[in-house]
């Protein structure tokens, strides 16, 4: 009624401190449940041996018998006389039984158990266990723990217990028996390994980085993009969780240069992380990063610094058999004249292009980096080989050249020539592009190898300059192309 004498559980006050003047002693026996008193003693700066106890849980059956044990030893040394016991019963824990089944111990140690046994080694343990349906081989037992084991909660708390009054050393190192089959793999799908492997094949290296990066990385690498922010982050340069992987191989790329290393080529396979209107959304990618020249240093190549069609290259050999496409796009994070989206059929897997101008200063950089970031699920799916009987007949090639303005792309043409499905054309390259004398300053001259074959007979001159013709007609309706002569 004077106010808190005592921490519960923790630490007693000074006020109701013990001294030498002291002629009345309460004594309290108590027991408090650990989810109430775990961390508090932390939180209070404290650390005591009762905190430490009512922590870890105590025997809350046992307070009445310390109790009395505590009265006997103060009475007989100190003398005095002991008055009336106050009890106040609280919710105490339920010590709900535990299922423990005769063949799940057998299964787990490896080792056969006779009904005996279990009987015999839970009895010495001080637990009320009884057999249910005792006829049956396979019976189970109903074990209520003591109130002082904490520990035991699960059927497998019970068999390790049986374990360890069996004894370890006597349980024998059987060697597992296991069926050994191939698992069966999808042939429409392909694991993500293949994917690293063939960047691995084409002179890159597999980095992992970390998921919390800088905030000022996102952005500038991804501007329009709100980074998931991270409630305790382990250091301010990593405040935020990666949207893009791009910031990753860019910091492994400063890394290297302050190593003198000029040669770089990286790649990571990871989860980025975007915040959506209800949870998040982790697309898997895969990015990569190539710097300085082309091919490492030797006799037989001239040396010349990696572009975007080196990587490009690599992208195609990512997808095949299946053939991507790159149209010029811009991107904030990437140089405006050399940035292209990667599409795959219907699907945008993701961009391609040299790092921008300002990015390449911001991070003090001697030169560009060529980079990428793709979605990996449209990857690994693939398209089943069909059988093709083997030709017989001749294949016919015609050049095709237009004049065209400059900004239409070779990828627009080849395009507006592939969706036109003439049956005899078997492929259309483009294999030379033209600017200068004889040639309009605004527009520019592409020259295609088209090669046309007929499975079923020869084709005919006549035909051949049909098709050429349907193509250039074409072309001319769809871009105001000329011939070129």
């Amino acid at each position: 009624d004077n106010g808190p004498v005592a921490l519960a559980g923790i630490m007693g006050g000074a006020a109701t401190a013990v001294s030498a003047e002291t002629d009345t002693i309460l004594l309290e026996s108590a027991y408090f449940d650990p989810d109430a008193i775990a961390g508090r003693a932390r939180r209070a700066g404290l650390s005591t041996d009762a905190s430490y106890r009512f922590e870890r849980g105590v025997d809350f059956a046992a307070t009445g018998q310390a109790l009395a044990r505590a009265t006997q030893l103060i009475t007989g040394i100190c003398g005095g006389n002991a008055g009336p016991v106050a009890e106040t019963v609280g919710t105490l824990p339920l010590r709900p039984p535990i299922v423990l089944r005769a063949a799940r111990v057998g299964k787990v140690l490896g080792i056969p158990f006779t009904h005996e046994a279990i009987e015999r080694y839970l009895s010495s343990l001080g637990l009320d266990a009884r057999r249910l349906d005792p006829g049956l081989p396979d019976a189970e037992y109903r074990v209520i723990p003591s109130s002082y084991r904490f520990d035991l909660k699960i059927e497998s708390d019970l068999i390790e217990e049986l374990a360890r009054l069996y004894g370890y050393d006597n349980i024998p190192p059987l060697a597992p028996v296991a069926e050994l089959r191939m698992l069966p793999q999808p042939e429409r799908e392909q694991p993500l390994d293949r994917l690293r492997e063939t960047l691995v094949a084409r002179d890159y290296q597999e980095v992992i980085t970390y998921s919390f990066v800088d905030a000022a990385w996102e952005a500038a690498l991804a501007p329009g993009v709100a980074p998931v922010a991270l409630k305790n982050p382990i250091a301010s340069q990593m405040g935020v969780m990666r949207s893009t992987l791009l910031g990753g191989l860019i910091d492994v790329l400063k890394t290297n240069l302050n190593r003198r290393q000029t040669r770089v080529r990286i790649m990571e396979t990871g989860r980025c992380y975007l915040a959506k209107e209800q949870g998040f959304d982790q697309p898997l990618r895969i990015a990569g990063l190539a710097y300085g020249p082309a091919v490492a240093e030797q006799w037989g190549v001239e040396t010349r610094t990696v572009d975007f069609y080196d990587v490009k290259a690599d992208l195609e050999a990512l997808s095949w058999p299946r053939s991507l496409r790159f149209p010029a796009a811009k991107h904030p994070a990437l140089h405006p004249g050399q940035s292209a989206e990667v599409w795959l059929g219907a699907d945008n897997l993701g961009w391609l292009g040299v790092l921008h101008p300002a990015l390449v200063q911001q991070w003090d950089l001697p030169e560009a980096p060529v980079l990428f970031e793709l979605n990996v699920a449209p990857l690994l799916t693939r398209r089943l080989p069909q059988h093709e009987g083997i030709p017989r007949f001749p294949e016919v090639r015609r050049d095709l050249a237009v004049i065209v303005r400059q900004e239409i792309t070779a990828q627009t043409l080849l395009d507006a020539m592939y969706s036109a499905r003439i049956a005899s054309v078997t492929e259309i390259v483009l294999f030379d592009i033209y600017r200068g004398k004889h040639i309009d300053y605004d527009k520019k001259s592409l020259a295609f190898r088209v090669l046309m074959q007929d499975n079923q007979k020869t084709l005919t001159d006549g035909e051949v300059d049909a098709i050429m013709a349907q193509l250039t007609d074409l072309l001319r309706q769809q871009f105001n192309a000329q011939l070129r002569s």
